[in-house]
């Protein structure tokens, strides 16, 4: 069924068509709304979950771990200092490898305080071992929930998954939405079944102390298992694609398959991006879905053929002068033999709008670079002249 949803909404019918049986709820600009149609929901009797209203996100992340623990099929969603405050916590939760599901609605971090979106929030938890999926519109974002439990629970990965999806941007906006059938769901996500869990009919530790001599051991197994969640999340979109007629693999390629110049990007900006590469020649937009685990060999392949690639990204890696994703494709290039120049745009910080004159720049900053012009290797678009 298609329905005008916003954003938060259709992730809250993403978790009910789910059958969540815990959610843990802390509101937070711009996230608010989500917990907010779920509570609605569980209030009405439509979702049969346990609705846990706790005093802040640490213990948001941190119920849903003891939920997970023992079995439930668990959600929460946060945004920006949120997410920060779970910092703790979300180490916790992929360490313990529960297939915990969270929103994350992104959104700029303080100081200064600001509600507005840029990707600053999820891009400081790469390392937490949490996979990571960012969205273009609503659609993808509930579809990504849905995919995000059968890529979370597989015996092969058992991580926790993060769905970012742009705050106000998309949490607010109102788009069209297919609505899957609650049975077409239950037949692609089956219930949850553990194959270890807090009982006490059978007493199991969770969360131990890790010794020196097993400690090292254990983080390895993590980044196997993320290794198998590259796999998992192509073999489980393929599998939606298949049952729902959408799929969205781990990136999407936009524009001249030939073309010098590629633009790479993550989340809704790449909307922008598209109606831009549409009136240019020799230019294509590389939209990437899944950033943890980085799927190195499907971009460097997608890279492949340009000589300029500018990366376009909310967030910027200080002390470095340019963004964590372009930092993380310059390796990527020189690890593939891919022979062209990586150029760092930032752009939409603390929400500020990315015009179509922007990107325009950037192509054009892209274009001297191929001509062997020199160009900053970082540009800030649509930033204000300020002082030293």
């Amino acid at each position: 069924m298609r329905e005008m949803l916003h954003g938060s909404k259709a992730v809250a019918k993403a978790v009910k068509l789910c059958d969540v049986d815990v959610v843990a709820a802390y509101p937070i600009t711009p996230q608010t709304p989500i917990v907010e149609y779920i509570a609605q929901m569980v209030a009405d009797g439509e979702l049969r979950a346990e609705y846990i209203m706790v005093e802040s996100e640490h213990t948001a992340m941190s119920a849903c771990i003891g939920a997970s623990a023992t079995g439930a099929r668990t959600f929460t969603a946060t945004s920006s200092q949120g997410l920060a405050y779970m910092h703790e916590v979300l180490w916790i939760a992929s360490g313990m490898r529960l297939p915990i599901v969270m929103v994350n609605a992104n959104r700029a971090l303080s100081a200064p305080i600001n509600i507005w979106n840029d990707q600053s929030d999820s891009m400081a938890e790469r390392d937490s071992g949490w996979v990571q999926i960012y969205v273009e519109t609503n659609q993808e974002a509930l579809d990504s929930v849905i995919q995000a439990y059968r890529i979370a629970e597989d015996r092969e990965v058992l991580l926790p998954v993060m769905v970012c999806m742009d705050g106000f941007v998309l949490t607010h906006t109102m788009e069209p939405v297919d609505v899957p059938q609650k049975e077409e769901v239950d037949r692609f996500l089956p219930p949850f079944e553990p194959e270890v869990k807090l009982d006490p009919e059978e007493p199991v530790t969770m969360g131990a102390l890790g010794e020196p001599q097993w400690y090292m051991e254990f983080r390895k197994q993590q980044d196997v298992a993320m290794e198998r969640a590259l796999h998992k999340v192509k073999e489980v979109d393929a599998e939606f694609s298949r049952v729902f007629g959408r799929g969205y693999g781990v990136l999407e390629k936009y524009g001249d398959d030939d073309a010098e110049v590629v633009l790479l990007t993550l989340g809704s900006l790449a909307g922008t991006i598209k109606d831009v590469v549409d009136g240019q020649e020799n230019v294509r937009l590389v939209r990437l879905r899944l950033f943890r685990p980085l799927p190195e060999e499907d971009i460097a392949e997608a890279l492949r053929g340009a000589s300029v690639v500018g990366v376009l990204e909310k967030d910027i890696a200080l002390g470095l002068g340019e963004g964590a994703l372009c930092t993380e494709v310059k390796k990527l290039c020189y690890d593939y033999g891919i022979d062209a120049r990586v150029l760092s745009f930032v752009c939409g910080l603390g929400g500020r709008d990315v015009r179509m004159e922007d990107v325009e720049h950037a192509i054009q900053v892209c274009r001297q670079a191929a001509r062997g012009e020199k160009v900053n290797r970082t540009t800030w678009l649509g930033l204000r002249e300020v002082a030293p």
